[in-house]
């Protein structure tokens, strides 16, 4: 008999975001991602509702509103400068930008336009304004360990560490 996911279970999957509009891949995410059903908040509400009850093989489709995830997009968030304003290691699209207001918070700003004038950043979360389906493939339903249930997800150590530590025994 098929496992089914349901709480603290440790699941395993790949998935793919994909604009609705455009029917674009956004993001793959090709090696698995590990969690245990109900012990951590990895994946949104709705896409850990839809994934209880699945097996191993079975690939669900989840349509999100990024607005209701994310917030509207905000274009206070955007910002362009004169590239000579902008350090070098900056100055290139997607690069990350950890930026922080006079309270002390950080928020991360992607590089989104470079010219040979001006550099513009985007505080926005990526997905904002945009209507995505998720495409989950489901590789692994197995029982979670108590340590992986406490942790959220799986416990292993990096087999490169251990290879380092065994030949610095």
């Amino acid at each position: 008999m098929k496992e089914t996911i349901k709480n603290n279970k440790f699941v395993e999957l790949t998935y793919k975001v994909i604009d609705k509009k455009s029917g674009s891949v956004l993001t793959v995410v090709e090696f698995p991602l590990g969690y245990v059903h109900g012990a951590n908040t990895l994946l949104s509400p709705r896409v850990t509702e839809e994934l209880e009850g699945k097996s191993v093989g079975d690939v669900i489709q989840v349509p999100i509103d990024c607005d209701r995830l994310y917030g509207p997009r905000d274009e206070s968030l955007v910002f362009t400068d004169y590239i000579e304003n902008v350090p070098e290691e900056y100055r290139e699209i997607g690069t990350t930008i950890v930026m922080e207001n006079e309270k002390g918070e950080t928020r991360d700003f992607v590089v989104t336009r470079v010219d040979e004038k001006t550099l513009t950043v985007d505080g926005n979360n990526p997905l904002c304004g945009r209507a995505v389906v998720f495409l989950l493939e489901i590789l692994t339903v197995r029982d979670a360990t108590d340590e992986e249930i406490e942790a959220g997800g799986k416990i292993d150590a990096d087999p490169e560490i251990e290879e380092i530590l065994r030949k610095q025994r």
